[in-house]
């Protein structure tokens, strides 16, 4: 989007949300309503006369890397329905009950299958019995929690040891399955309410490197609280786990997913999981855990029952879309793989009582994929119907406005996805020169959004995608060597104001406050030392943080829908929006991308009298080094000016920005 000299890009103040009235029932999150959700969808789904065959016709659509399409059904699955597998009771996996456990699996192709494990020394004595939907179950008296167990499966005259593909517990991936009981942990907080999308502040986390104490190999669940309190007092108040489902070894991203139902046990036992989520709870901050559904890690899941289907087997298509860069695709046009996502999604919510989900990259599910958006349909609206506060977001980067539509005006669901935000303004923030700055560029991405609600969409600097893969952190983008320089300070620092201030849910990396320099691998810890060594930094992003979640009551229009980029002057780089929630609550940001000092620079208004200086970016506070040229409150003239009734002029620091409000 071009824009000249002191031209203005407007985006009308957007529409409150047809459903923000759902978001004072605050529900707490409990496994019977995820079990009524399930029903709820079985039901539709038996009126709308779904098959539940176990073979399906390849759906119509473009190949895996193609640009996302519209399913031609409409966007409901090949027939137009979603369809599910029937709901199991008590559930399938292995389930503690008062006398013991049973053990439910899915395995169309065996022709035996036992479970075996502590609770009979693994003698192999207990045969489960198939149903007509080919489900093999039994109970095993006496059986407790912690004990590990195997499923035997036998097919074409071999016996193969197999995991639990929903095991609540691993010792690794592959590994033994273990009992856990859900209901066992002892919660100390209240069922929680995550903040509305409009005050939320995301902060993402890899557990492994977050927090490391001394003489451990890597981060755990339990010493990421020890850090939770820094968090508090930054001001986050939801943070993002990279994913953390069993995976192989004990080093990882997490984005090779291998026991999806457990989680990863080189961080600690479920119960470890359920006292962070407890602790961040405690402190107000809610959690958002990162999923991965577009591939597996084949490990555990790889021709389960004996039957490869000339590929991985029964969780995984075994046609042209099998394979992606990562791993093996699940079959997303199986009612049972389809029902293996949508319950594992309600047991995070239900069991572990987070808070919503990140979903790994979409658009390889649904991207020409009339099955995958039909999954994705089906997963938010139980999901939402599950826990109607729970926010789920699609990372896409396609810019489709659809994808985080009401899936009843045709959508999918989601409830926010993340933008291409971070290439524009990164872009602007790293270049070695002024003159390759674009302010048209830093305007466009400010002004973007979807479906006219600012809380579609997440925007950030810094994320671990962003930080590695070839790249650095952004201090040591801009100043390689030397992240702490005054250029990499400044520059930094003023790509986070944009974020933080622009219309969107602002999300921060891990270490990003203080100053974190390198890149991001899963063998290098945090350096906590920097939060000291970077005070000032720190101070200026918990300035920051405040100021967007509106926590003194004075910058109330950074919550809003409202924003307008009122100038732009690419000759000076400079840029100028206001934002608002309602009228008369406006919050004007100034912003210098430009070496250049301005001892006194005019810029429009949109209303008279006193506008205060809520935040400069160049305060000595910050850094000592900074020139600490404050702008003064200002008072604005009747002047028409950038097509606003009034104006006033302020100084503005090189690489520096300004926040004003009345």
């Amino acid at each position: 989007m071009a824009a000249a000299d002191g031209a203005a890009l407007y985006r009308p103040w957007g529409r409150l949300r047809e459903d923000d009235m759902s978001f004072a029932f605050r529900a707490p999150v409990l496994i019977a309503t995820a079990l009524v959700a399930l029903a709820l969808f079985a039901l539709a789904l038996g009126a709308a006369g779904c098959r539940f065959d176990m073979t399906r016709p390849a759906p119509a659509g473009g190949d895996d890397g193609g640009a996302p399409t519209t399913p031609p059904d409409g966007g409901d699955g090949i027939d137009g329905t979603p369809d599910l597998a029937p709901p199991a009771s008590p559930g399938l996996g292995g389930t503690v009950t008062p006398t013991g456990a049973t053990f439910r699996v899915w395995a169309p192709h065996a022709d035996a299958v036992a479970v075996t494990g502590d609770f009979d020394n693994w003698a192999g004595t207990h045969a489960l019995t198939r149903d007509a939907s080919n489900v093999w179950s039994g109970d095993v008296d006496g059986a407790t929690a912690g004990q590990h167990y195997r499923y035997l499966v036998t097919q074409g005259g071999q016996v193969w040891k197999r995991s639990d593909p929903r095991a609540r517990a691993l010792d690794d991936a592959g590994g033994d399955s273990i009992l856990a009981d859900p209901n066992a942990y002892a919660w100390q907080t209240a069922p929680f309410s995550p903040p509305d999308f409009d005050h939320q502040i995301i902060y993402e986390l890899h557990v492994g490197t977050f927090n490391v104490r001394p003489g451990d190999a890597h981060g755990t669940y339990r010493s990421a609280i020890d850090r939770l309190d820094a968090l508090a007092a930054l001001g986050v108040d939801m943070i993002e786990l990279l994913p953390i489902t069993e995976f192989p070894g004990t080093r990882s991203w997490g984005y090779n997913p291998a026991g999806l139902f457990a989680p990863e046990s080189s961080y600690g036992t479920p119960d470890d999981l359920r006292a962070l989520v407890d602790a961040a709870h405690a402190r107000g901050i809610g959690v958002i855990l990162d999923v991965v559904h577009n591939h597996y890690d084949a490990t555990l899941l790889h021709c389960w029952d004996g039957d490869c289907l000339g590929k991985q087997g029964i969780y995984f298509y075994t046609n042209q879309w099998a394979t992606t860069a990562w791993g093996p695709r699940p079959d997303f046009g199986r009612p049972e793989v389809r029902s293996f996502i949508v319950d594992n999604t309600l047991m995070w919510l239900a069991d572990f009582r987070v808070d919503g989900m990140r979903w790994d990259s979409t658009i390889n599910i649904r991207g020409g994929i009339a099955d995958g958006w039909a999954l994705l349909r089906a997963m938010n609206d139980a999901a939402h119907a599950a826990s109607p506060r729970t926010i789920q977001i699609a990372e896409d980067w396609q810019g489709d406005a659809t994808l985080s539509k009401k899936t009843r005006d045709g959508g999918g669901g989601f409830d926010a996805q993340w933008d291409g935000f971070v290439h524009d303004i990164n872009g602007a923030v790293e270049a070695s020169t002024d003159a390759a700055r674009s302010m048209a560029t830093v305007a466009a991405a400010i002004a973007r959004e979807y479906n006219a609600h600012a809380s579609e969409r997440v925007i950030f600097t810094e994320s671990h995608d962003e930080v590695a893969n070839g790249k650095q952190r952004i201090p040591e983008m801009i100043t390689p060597g030397d992240a702490g320089s005054l250029a990499a300070r400044q520059r930094s620092t003023l790509g986070a104001v944009v974020a933080l201030t622009s219309p969107g849910i602002p999300m921060l990396f891990m270490g990003q406050e203080m100053l974190t320099d390198g890149y991001f691998a899963d063998n290098r810890p945090l350096d906590w030392s920097r939060a000291t060594t970077y005070a000032g930094i720190v101070k200026l992003y918990t300035d920051l943080v405040h100021l967007r979640r509106d926590a003194d009551g004075t910058t109330r229009g950074l919550t809003g829908d409202g924003v307008a980029v009122f100038h732009v002057n690419d000759s000076a780089k400079v840029v100028a929006w206001r934002r608002w929630k309602a009228a008369g609550d406006d919050v004007v940001v100034i912003a210098n991308f430009s070496a250049k000092a301005f001892a006194s620079y005019t810029i429009g208004l949109p209303a008279g009298g006193t506008w205060k200086v809520r935040f400069h970016s160049d305060d000595k506070a910050y850094s000592p080094d900074f020139a600490g040229n404050a702008a003064a409150d200002v008072t604005a003239a009747a002047v028409t000016r950038d097509g606003l009734p009034f104006d006033a002029s302020l100084p503005l620091a090189p690489y520096s920005a300004v926040i004003l409000s009345r």
